[in-house]
């Protein structure tokens, strides 16, 4: 419990720091842009496969799109999920994990996990809490690194934010240096979007602007 809550305190120095150049409202409360988003593209394998084996995920029909209305309650609960996620999960990747390369997706029964292992677990914690599953979309991007990798996207009134386990700090989709590809739509999670290759400056840049 002790490791658990100086995690968590720390996330919350890290959110602190992170938002310091990137100009919050002056209530206090980050803003961001939205990502710029196109046209239909293709299911990813891996939430195909995912589908089949939890079909109550999928099988939602067309929904109403919905934001997450942003206050300092709804920051915290983002902070403490992409925390408490990234401290739970122990990295590693998806052949050591599962023995294939094929691109599996699913929830950390085991403790271990990769980064869709990350993403969705978030998205289900925040669906617990209350947060519309329309604004938590799964995202497809190729990170600072060069590498496919996968992050939750939380779309709120204040513009788009990425939830990601390589960083307990979440940042604007702009401020994160990633290359974004594709990402679920908000009125259906089995239809997915392009996103164009749009390119987010990296953290440093993007607070020092």
């Amino acid at each position: 419990m002790l490791n658990r809550l100086l995690t968590f305190l720390t996330a919350a120095a890290l959110v602190g720091l992170a938002w310091a150049g990137f100009g919050e409202a002056s209530e206090g409360l980050p803003k961001a842009s939205w990502t710029p988003v196109g046209a239909e593209t293709t299911i990813p394998w891996g939430w195909v496969d995912f589908c089949n084996r939890h079909a109550e995920e999928c099988a939602l029909g067309k929904l109403d799109p919905v934001d997450v209305h942003m206050t300092r309650q709804v920051w915290k609960t983002l902070a403490d999920v992409n925390a408490m996620a990234n401290d739970a999960i122990a990295p590693i990747s998806n052949l050591e994990h599962w023995g294939t390369t094929l691109d599996h997706w699913d929830y950390p029964v085991d403790g271990k996990g990769d980064c869709k292992v990350y993403a969705l677990f978030k998205r289900k914690l925040l669906i617990e809490r209350g947060f519309p599953r329309q604004a938590l979309l799964m995202t497809i991007v190729r990170d600072r690194s060069g590498e496919g990798h996968a992050v939750l996207t939380v779309k709120t009134d204040r513009g788009d934010f990425v939830l990601d386990n390589l960083a307990d700090d979440i940042r604007p989709w702009s401020a994160t240096g990633y290359t974004f590809f594709k990402r679920q739509a908000q009125d259906d999670p089995n239809v997915w979007l392009s996103l164009g290759g749009a390119i987010g400056a990296a953290p440093a840049a993007a607070a020092s602007e």
